[in-house]
Parts: C-alpha cells; structure tokens; sequence
C-alpha cells in the first residue's frame, strides 16, 4: 500500500510541477487546427463514399 502512496504522490509532482501545460491561446489555437482538419478529412471521405456509391450504382444498372 505505501507503493501506491508513493506513486500517486510522485504522479501528483510531476503532474503540477514538472510538465509544461498549454496557455489558454495556445489551446484555443491546437483546437482550430484539430477542428479544421477534421471537418477537412470528413469531406474528403464524404467525397469518396459518394464517388464509389455513384460508380456501384452505375455497375449495378449494366446488369
């Protein structure tokens, strides 16, 4: 039990005291791109669903 004291403790240090957080800016910033690259990969993927739901429709209709 005292390990686990131990590790939590130096988990809690490190956590407060030794790792670099964002400023709120720089957050903000990281979201934007996330969001924007997100959205961008969606329409992409959006784009090919359509083209091969198109090209299907088109192979099934020959036959």
């Amino acid at each position: 039990m005292a390990k686990l004291k131990t590790v939590v403790q130096e988990s809690y240090d490190e956590l407060v005291h030794k790792v670099s957080w964002p400023t709120w800016k720089e957050l903000q910033n990281s979201a934007l791109i996330v969001a924007v690259a997100s959205l961008i990969i969606a329409l992409i993927i959006w784009g090919m669903d359509q083209a091969f739901s198109n090209l299907l429709k088109l192979f099934y209709n020959l036959f």
